[in-house]
């Protein structure tokens, strides 16, 4: 497979806080951030995508999500982090197949490690992350939706 790799700008960001169970659900950490966010709207001169990634923390051993603020945008008790930005290389796949994700995420770290350009940056808050890149529109008519994975890259030093 051909990778492609991006530069995500650094910038604001509020976030769920770590959530070790997993949560997703109307009450969960996850879900409760889910419908936090997703009542925000932002203005046309905001509307860039993705403004959300979901990592899971190495250190803390849990799932954490952030959405990318805005200036008039309230974070309602939210913790707000400055997000480093920098180089990812990316993959997409069917969201929920784990096997697809996996094949592709050891294919991409290899393909990093076999570079001459690129080696991987993990740090604290700086970790591998995906994005839901199929609008909820399209998502309710195909019945399915693909996430972009994210795997922080820097340039090799020489």
């Amino acid at each position: 497979m051909k990778f492609r790799v991006i530069s995500i700008p650094p910038f604001k960001a509020v976030s769920s806080g770590v959530d070790k169970h997993f949560d997703f659900s109307e009450n969960g950490v996850l879900g409760k951030f889910d419908a936090y966010f997703s009542k925000l709207k932002p203005g046309p001169q905001d509307s860039f995508v993705p403004r959300d990634f979901l990592y899971y923390d190495a250190e803390q051993e849990g799932l954490v999500w952030i959405y990318a603020l805005t200036d008039y945008m309230d974070s309602e008790g939210y913790e707000i982090i400055d997000f480093d930005g920098g180089y990812y290389v990316t993959y997409h796949y069917k969201d929920g197949d784990h096997e697809e994700n996996e094949r592709l995420y050891h294919e991409a770290l290899s393909w990093i490690e076999n570079s001459d350009v690129f080696e991987l940056d993990q740090r604290a808050n700086h970790y591998a992350m995906g994005h839901i890149i199929t609008p909820p529109e399209v998502i309710k008519a195909t019945g399915y939706a693909l996430m972009e994975s994210y795997i922080p890259v820097k340039l090799v030093s020489k």
